[in-house]
């Protein structure tokens, strides 16, 4: 296994993230016994990162897991798990939720504690005085009860920006989607490099997309194949983020003992991309976008001509992310911070926007489709 260094911490470059346990009936309905055998299995091989969360698997991820580590001594593994910000309504119960989570997951402390899923819906909130849920972490970790504070995103660039400002400081990690096709469609490249200007270090999740660069499509395996011929997609998608010097973590969701051997395999032995490779499989992922999405730029032509004064970028990069995915919850997630007349179905359909687009984008069918699509979901 390899390990990096982390403020006198060795930590498994593979992290066990706890989101896509195996299952039985139900997303809660968590098959313990093949969880246990993962859990065994990792531990005996290395990993010593368990990433767990309030709201995985209905909430019953925490309990197993901590059920199942419980059995080893508590200075050979660290856990991590994260306050649930993602739901409004826990907005202000920071002390209540953290002392079910220690409950829950039967320890007394927690190594790694993250603000979960900063994000546009719940910016607002997390900035706001009133709450004061990231103070009472930070107060946490002062009482020892937390050792290391950080937090996850899946915002966009500015939202990331205005966290950062102000919490930036008492940050010691960020965990951020990031895999080949996401660095630059999600704009993880930039995010990276701001979190580089931080001086904090980048944890990494979904580092497959979920599953989604394992299984490409024969006109996307094409150009991704041949780039390092011999080696799985799956490998090729995690030797990119052995590539990133500023990751210290790789956090895998991972649904059988299988894929806890396979990955457990890739973090063995380091062997990052080299500048060549890293460009093609870049190249490849510009065309794997390209080809389902629409070549908005962002100059912002349509906007000045649009009577509903919708944000249309920013629609259409929303688009982009929820056609790509085929559905997924950060295109529904970020337009939920956004007023029922700013919406896509806000659209007049009066093509003034597609009159002065220079890509010649149907800005007024794109939306509509959009409205569509996220009806359906």
């Amino acid at each position: 296994m390899i390990y990096r260094d982390f403020k006198g911490l060795k930590l498994s470059a593979l992290g066990f993230g706890a989101m896509r346990l195996p299952t039985g009936s139900s997303d809660g309905d968590i098959n313990e016994a093949e969880t246990e055998k993962m859990i065994d299995y990792a531990i005996s091989h290395g990993i010593n990162y368990f990433d767990t969360a309030w709201g995985y698997h209905d909430g019953n991820s925490e309990t197993v897991v901590g059920k199942y580590l419980k059995k080893y001594d508590r200075s050979k593994y660290y856990i991590a798990t994260k306050f649930p910000g993602y739901d409004l309504k826990n907005m202000g119960h920071a002390a209540e939720i953290f002392e079910k989570q220690l409950e829950k997951m039967q320890a007394n402390y927690f190594d790694f504690y993250l603000m979960h899923n900063v994000c546009e819906l719940n910016i607002e909130q997390y900035l706001d005085p009133q709450y004061q849920d990231t103070e009472y972490m930070i107060a946490q970790r002062a009482a020892g009860k937390i050792k290391h504070l950080g937090f996850s995103a899946h915002g966009d660039m500015e939202t990331l920006k205005r966290f950062l400002e102000k919490y930036g400081s008492e940050m010691e990690f960020c965990q951020l989607q990031i895999n080949y096709l996401d660095w630059e469609f999600q704009e993880a490249d930039r995010k990276y490099k701001l979190l580089e200007k931080y001086n904090i270090p980048v944890w990494v999740m979904e580092p497959l997309r979920g599953g989604r660069l394992c299984e490409l499509k024969p006109y996307e395996a094409e150009a991704v194949d041949k780039i390092r011929p011999g080696i799985s997609q799956t490998e090729l998608a995690f030797r990119f983020i052995q590539s990133l010097p500023n990751v210290k973590v790789t956090l895998s969701g991972m649904s059988s003992l299988e894929q806890v051997q396979q990955n457990i395999g890739f973090f063995e032995e380091e062997k990052p991309l080299n500048s060549e490779e890293m460009k093609q499989l870049l190249e490849a992922a510009k065309g794997m976008v390209n080809n389902k999405t629409v070549p908005c730029t962002a100059c912002h032509y349509c906007v000045s001509h649009c009577p509903a004064e919708l944000d249309i970028p920013k629609l259409l990069n929303l688009y982009n992310e929820h056609y790509f995915t085929d559905g997924g919850f950060i295109a529904p997630m970020a337009l939920a911070a956004m007023g029922e007349d700013k919406q896509p179905s806000a659209c007049l359909s009066c093509g003034s926007c597609a009159a002065v687009c220079p890509q010649r984008i149907d800005i007024p069918g794109t939306l509509a489709k959009f409205a569509e699509m996220l009806a359906k979901h």
